[in-house]
């Protein structure tokens, strides 16, 4: 498969998908694909950078993504940096980490 092809298939998912990350004024970027090892790196910014669900929503996709992406072997999902980067990192991790969200199921 193709860098471009698996890269296409992602952007194609995350569109089809995840509309609400668009629709609260967030985005999404693909940073990086290897067509080789099979392993796309996405990152969400825009309001995302703040909001609190967005850890279940990273998590969502990095559970989702290889199921709906042939040949695809690998999802990292992290934050955008810089300065609109308005989040507590220390406590999205802890967020990541909590058994309440284990279960959560975001509406795509």
């Amino acid at each position: 498969m193709s860098a471009e092809s698996l890269e296409r298939q992602t952007r194609s998912f995350l569109n089809d998908n995840v509309p609400q990350i668009q629709e609260h004024g967030g985005h999404f970027e693909i940073e990086d694909v290897d067509d080789e090892t099979g392993e796309v790196t996405v990152v969400i910014g825009g309001a995302c950078s703040g909001c609190g669900i967005a850890p279940m929503t990273m998590r969502a996709i990095r559970h989702r993504l290889p199921d709906e992406v042939e040949d695809l072997s690998k999802v990292t999902v992290r934050r955008a940096n810089g300065p609109r980067a308005a989040v507590m990192p220390n406590k999205t991790d802890e967020m990541e980490e909590m058994d309440e969200y284990e279960d959560y199921s975001p509406p795509f």
